[in-house]
């Protein structure tokens, strides 16, 4: 096994940790086929150097994979972590689950949508239950050697989400997960698998929490049918002392509709690869974040806007507050494949700098290969003008409500088009919370 000097892969973390996680869980020759294949990928993909252009303005400093141990998925408590239930809470899904240090400790599922042929459960059991349906769809999506991390992943992913809507089927409400992680050196592998056929609707929400000290890896695949509606919401609110990478990317089939948010609040850093790709004629999709780094956290968020097909629209806004000492990195890439005419994407980074120490990198991008198409890109950053600090103060209001009201009304015209109301009240909390309300 070739491995870099910054990069000493203890036994915890091996080909044999692969071979005994699959064998653990009794899964099926193929799935440790598929995870032996990945294994393979990750040792031949190069540790990030820095001098890559993905990982020039983001270093790994300090991080070292041999110090963490996959979690066993195989323990389970009798009760939820406070964090996690109340999470649970915030969000009035029609059906949803906590998984628990990569175990299932909460479930609950609709039963009229059970009898309308929809699938919602943790991925372990959905490759127990309906292996043909995984079998053809797991890596689909997200390539196993998209990157480094992604090989990791998909060699050492130890819970998941696995969503299935059948045809015509609209389900109104939200479905939910919340992934929480213990406190320790562990590493948290989740996966997430949606899939959508022709003309159905869902809602998913994700919310990461936890993981203080840890790592998590995680992986998200959208496949979204023809004229069919696909949102989903990820959540990271880590703690600040967590590694974090996540590669996520989405499918659009003819006429279909994504709309993706991320919102960054924890972890001490994350890498985020973001990847849409507009397969089909009239396909639509939407990239919207929000983050909020301070302290010395560090986040960095890559993604690639991919119009293959002709007619596709994609509309990208993704706002961060940043103060302290904290850092962002947004990289953006908007790329029109030959034969893609009538595109029309859109993509637009803003900064607010609350700190004069805080530092926000934005790199958009455009690759055109088509002659009749419409693409457009900006990125800002710019301190709170004192001027509207004043002249809140002078109408009665102290500095730090002035500030919350700034703040929010920077980010609401991301939080606007959120489509669960509990999503946008947790948003908002988090938000005074940065704020030190």
């Amino acid at each position: 096994m070739t491995t870099s000097p910054n990069l000493a892969v203890a036994e915890n973390i091996s080909a044999a940790t692969v071979e005994a996680l699959s064998q653990m869980h009794g899964e099926p020759a193929w799935l440790l086929e598929a995870r032996l294949k990945a294994w393979r990928f990750f040792e031949e993909i190069p540790w990030p150097t820095g001098a890559e252009e993905t990982w020039r303005r983001t270093k790994l400093t300090g991080f070292k994979l041999e110090d963490y141990r996959p979690l066993p998925g195989t323990t389970a408590g009798d009760s939820l972590p406070e964090e996690a239930d109340k999470s649970l809470r915030e969000v009035e899904a029609v059906a949803d689950m906590a998984i628990v240090d990569g175990v299932r400790r909460h479930y609950r599922m609709n039963d009229e949508l059970e009898r309308r042929g929809v699938i919602f459960t943790d991925l372990a059991s959905a490759v127990r239950q309906h292996p043909e349906l995984v079998q053809r769809a797991l890596g689909s999506v997200v390539a196993t050697d998209e990157n480094k991390f992604s090989a990791l992943h998909y060699a050492l992913w130890n819970s998941g989400t696995f969503v299935y809507v059948p045809r015509n089927v609209v389900i109104d409400q939200p479905l939910q997960t919340v992934v929480y992680q213990s406190e320790g050196k562990q590493a948290g592998f989740h996966h997430t698998l949606v899939l959508t056929e022709e003309s159905a609707v869902v809602t998913l929400v994700e919310d990461y929490l936890g993981a203080a000290s840890g790592m998590s890896n995680s992986a998200v695949e959208l496949a979204a049918g023809p004229n069919s509606q696909l949102h989903y919401l990820h959540l990271q609110n880590l703690a600040e002392s967590a590694w974090n990478f996540s590669t996520q990317r989405m499918q659009l089939q003819p006429d279909s509709l994504v709309r993706y948010f991320i919102g960054s609040w924890g972890s001490r850093l994350s890498k985020a690869w973001i990847n849409m790709e507009l397969n089909g004629r009239g396909a639509h999709g939407e990239l919207l974040g929000l983050y909020f780094p301070g302290g010395r956290q560090h986040l960095d968020h890559h993604t690639n806007q991919l119009h293959v097909a002709q007619n596709t629209t994609s509309d990208l806004l993704i706002k961060g507050a940043l103060k302290d000492r904290s850092r962002s990195v947004y990289q953006g890439y908007i790329k029109v494949y030959p034969g893609a005419q009538k595109t029309n994407a859109y993509q637009a980074n803003r900064n607010l700098m609350l700190s004069k120490t805080a530092r926000a990198d934005s790199i958009p991008g455009l690759e055109i290969e088509a002659d009749d198409v419409r693409c457009t890109h900006g990125a800002t950053a710019g301190q709170v003008p004192a001027e509207y600090i004043f002249y809140l103060m002078s109408r009665g209001i102290d500095r730090t409500n002035a500030e919350r009201m700034i703040v929010q009304g920077f980010f609401e015209e991301v939080l606007n088009r959120i489509p669960v109301e509990g999503v946008r009240n947790k948003l908002e909390t988090e938000i005074a919370r940065k704020l030190g309300l």
